[in-house]
């Protein structure tokens, strides 16, 4: 029974047993208390085997446990099945199945870092912040992170109700949710009259490509009359740290874009820019909110610091933390964190986030003015224009400002980016160098 504990305890911690790791044999009581504890959770598994109320899988067991040991570090570590591991190289391509939502835990809920662009979770209400407690009635308080996952997992096509908890509401509701295949266009633009606007919602290997589709894009339909660029990262969740990287690089010339610190400081890394900016010097404004997570402030960071961008919105999420994949036999795999982010300025971005230069909450915008506004052609007998008609260039402006005083109330956080890029356009040109 000794030798099969023993092997037990070598698939659930990875330890080679008869061949001591150099840490174990570095003392010989703590090499003696590790064992003692391997022991130990040999023996429970024996108990569990042995008595719980019902038969339960070898597998299932020793994969709990990794999962247990890994999720017991941080939020964002854990063991990846066959199946999680195949979904998240599908995810980092760009497509993948499910409700389209960012989640972690915290105090035993599930809680939504952000609904990604155009998914069922987007389309549904879902925001950043949200708490999940239940899933189809069943509660998540005492799961981990990837059993409530693996719950809203399923076939395309199905519904499932999640139960919200949000800040501001009295109590907690049902949101149904129907599961799709989920593809991300992880870039899209617009153009705001003279300003170009790019959408970035995740950081998967078609984002840099994507982000010089768009700039080109802005700068054919604007042409030379281009005041700037307003690069959106709200509810962003992040992604894949090249891309972030290439994202930075994509405006600056030169420069630290961002370093990544693992236990031992020696083996820190860091990343510059080269050459080349894409934006070739327009003004740039980046939206960031509390759903802006890693990769986002990875990008925001860099620009903030060194001074290429404004960064409006309010405080981004806070996770300066990197995650590794390291593969293990049998095509399953470990999320491990395994460094953290600093910015060029040697900030950390965990826990504290990105604080934008200028801040600017969601707001409600309602005008007051109605039909009361008061002027000198409400006064009796006052002077007519002489030019009484309407030219079409005032009908453009009138045009204009109804389509800004209409973005004023749908998103007022654009709407200062873009006055802000305008505001910066009346000085000239950006100074070189």
């Amino acid at each position: 029974m000794k030798t099969s504990r023993l092997a037990v305890l070598a698939l659930a911690t990875g330890m080679t047993f008869g061949l001591a790791s150099p840490s174990l044999a570095q003392s010989s009581t703590s090499s003696a208390e590790t064992y003692r504890l391997l022991n130990l959770f040999g023996d429970v598994f024996e108990q569990v085997k042995a008595k719980y109320v019902e038969e339960v899988d070898d597998k299932q067991l020793i994969e709990a446990a990794i999962n247990g040991m890994l999720t017991s570090l941080d939020p964002h570590s854990s063991y990846l099945n066959m199946d999680n591991f195949e979904e998240m190289q599908v995810d980092t391509r760009g497509e993948f199945g499910g409700l389209g939502i960012e989640v972690t835990m915290e105090d035993g809920f599930v809680k939504v870092i952000s609904p990604i662009y155009d998914t069922p979770a987007e389309k549904a209400g879902l925001q950043p912040g949200d708490f999940i407690t239940h899933i189809d009635g069943t509660a998540i308080r005492g799961l981990t992170l990837n059993d409530a996952v693996e719950m809203m997992r399923g076939k395309v096509n199905t519904d499932i109700v999640l139960t919200i908890i949000r800040k501001g509401e009295q109590a907690p509701f049902d949101v149904t949710l129907t599961r799709a295949v989920i593809k991300i266009q992880s870039v899209r633009a617009e153009a705001k009259e003279d300003i170009g606007y790019i959408r970035i919602t995740k950081f998967n290997e078609q984002t840099f490509s994507g982000l010089q589709r768009a700039i080109g894009d802005m700068r054919d339909q604007i042409g030379p009359e281009i005041k700037g660029l307003v690069i959106d990262l709200r509810n962003n969740p992040g992604g894949l740290l090249d891309q972030a990287i290439s994202v930075s690089d994509a405006f600056l010339d030169k420069g630290e874009i961002v370093s990544t610190r693992p236990r031992d400081t020696q083996n820190t890394e860091r990343y510059n820019a080269r050459s080349g900016d894409l934006a070739e010097g327009l003004p740039v404004v980046v939206l960031i909110n509390d759903g802006s997570a890693s990769a986002s402030e990875i990008v925001a960071g860099a620009l903030q610091d060194h001074r290429r961008a404004i960064i409006m919105g309010t405080r981004s999420f806070g996770k300066g933390s990197v995650q590794t994949i390291l593969p293990m036999p049998g095509n399953v795999a470990l999320r491990l964190t395994t460094a953290r982010y600093y910015t060029p300025s040697g900030k950390s971005i965990q826990e504290v986030g990105i604080v934008p230069d200028i801040i600017v909450p969601q707001a409600r915008v309602e005008s007051i003015e109605g039909d009361t506004r008061r002027s000198e052609a409400s006064l009796n007998g006052a002077l007519r224009n002489e030019d009484a008609h309407t030219t079409d260039a005032e009908k453009d402006a009138n045009s204009r400002r109804d389509q800004a005083e209409q973005l004023a109330i749908d998103d007022y956080q654009l709407s200062r980016a873009l006055d802000m890029i305008r505001g910066i356009s009346l000085f000239g040109p950006r100074p070189q160098g």
